[in-house]
């Protein structure tokens, strides 16, 4: 073990590092020589973690670091393993303070346990990334809570990925910027699959999805009913709200023998994975918040139109699923909804107050608004005690005046931008 350890160590030193293109995350502006914490890349797999530690490494200078990925198939998943990388590093190079770059280390087992004792007590600075909320600052383990910086990566946003495609946003003509909108709804913002040819993407996503399911899932947590969980990742991407009681109802219907806390439990796994996240109604009450459905977003945008037979092709949907993942990364947000169902997208708050209610809807002109939207968010608006409303659209910006209230309209695009 010792031997592939070095020659791992001696491989990443001799390595050209690939060309990184620059992201709205930079793990440098979370490093600090004087501050002795170890940082945490999260995320969804294939969202670019591994070329957040390449850009890092070029920046600080790659023979200053060690990269280890710990889904390398030589590594045994030992906990001695680390152990003995440290005694090899040591070995090696006995100047300076090195900066050891561990990709994937949750899969190692007792990882935190280690990391705890390296960050108090060894020469070293830590930059570790993995594909588990186990290493957010809401679910990293005991040990090292206080001793941990997170920074969380996501796909590509509107303007990463304009970007990546090397055009110009602020002087595209609009009928381009749509053009490149339409293909972000659709395509989503996973960094290969963009910059993969469209004959290649569906192909791309179809491998991410059964590694994901495979390696995060399957591997990680060893469910009995494996096809169980494939089943309610189906329903859900062809459902807007579920409850946990009507999902093991559905599954049952199947002829799964499934009760309410396994369904709980594999929804949690899903969840952990950063595959999907719920938005809660918003209400005083904690029961009843509770007690009422759950609406449903995905990562990325790809997995509903390649999965979904109901939303595939509906950009509503689509839109919807972009700015609720837009919002899950800066804002507390839930949906509302009252008696006569009636309802709001997205409720913003700030210290424990509403700030904002915003619907999302596509539509290209004041025409194809209904009524009923906007009905919702002034009535959401007085219960709520807030004036700020927001309706988001695919091309129309203006404002919409009924009586004293006033409702802002932003195209998608401009809101992204």
């Amino acid at each position: 073990m010792r031997q592939l350890l070095e020659q791992i160590v001696k491989e990443w030193w001799d390595w050209q590092l690939p060309v990184v293109k620059p992201r709205d995350i930079d793990v440098m502006k979370f490093f600090d020589r004087r501050i002795k914490k170890t940082i945490c890349i999260l995320g969804f797999r294939r969202v670019g973690k591994t070329f957040l530690l390449f850009d890092f490494a070029k920046k600080i200078g790659q023979q200053n670091c060690v990269y280890v990925n710990f889904e390398d198939e030589r590594i045994p998943q030992k906990t001695e393993v680390l152990t003995q990388l440290i005694e090899v590093i040591k070995e090696i190079r006995r100047d300076g303070q090195l900066i050891l770059l561990l990709d994937e280390i949750q899969n190692i087992p007792n990882w935190s346990k280690w990391i705890r004792r390296i960050n108090d007590a060894q020469n070293y600075f830590l930059v570790i990334s993995g594909s588990s909320s186990k290493l957010s600052s809401f679910e990293i383990p005991t040990e090292l809570r206080g001793r941990t910086i997170p920074a969380e990566a996501s796909p590509l946003n509107f303007k990463e990925f304009v970007d990546f495609k090397e055009k110009n946003i602020p002087i595209l003509p609009k009928v381009e910027k749509l053009s490149l909108l339409r293909e972000y709804l659709i395509f989503g913002g996973l960094p290969e699959i963009v910059l993969t040819d469209e004959t290649k993407k569906r192909l791309l996503l179809d491998e991410y999805y059964r590694t994901f399911l495979l390696q995060d899932i399957f591997e990680r947590y060893h469910p009995r009913q494996k096809a169980a969980i494939k089943d309610i990742v189906r329903i859900l991407l062809n459902s807007s709200y579920f409850t946990i009681s009507k999902l093991t109802n559905n599954l049952k219907s199947l002829n799964y023998k499934i009760g309410k806390s396994t369904v709980a439990n594999y929804l949690n796994y899903l969840q952990d994975s950063f595959f999907m996240r719920f938005l809660e109604i918003h209400t005083p009450s904690v029961k009843s918040r509770l007690q009422h459905p759950k609406k449903i977003y995905f990562i990325d945008n790809f997995f509903i139109s390649r999965f979904s037979t109901t939303f595939s092709q509906n950009l509503g949907r689509l839109m919807e699923n972009l700015v609720a993942q837009t919002l899950f990364k800066k804002e507390e947000i839930y949906y509302w909804k009252d008696y006569y169902q009636r309802e709001v997208d997205f409720v913003l708050l700030e210290d424990f107050k509403v700030k904002e209610l915003i619907q999302v809807i596509y539509a290209s002109s004041l025409q194809e608004i209904p009524e009923r939207e906007t009905k919702s968010l002034i009535k959401a608006g007085r219960e709520l005690h807030c004036s700020k409303l927001s309706i988001i659209t695919w091309d129309y910006q203006g404002e919409i005046r009924i009586k004293k209230d006033k409702i802002k309209c932003i195209p998608l695009w401009l809101w992204l931008a």
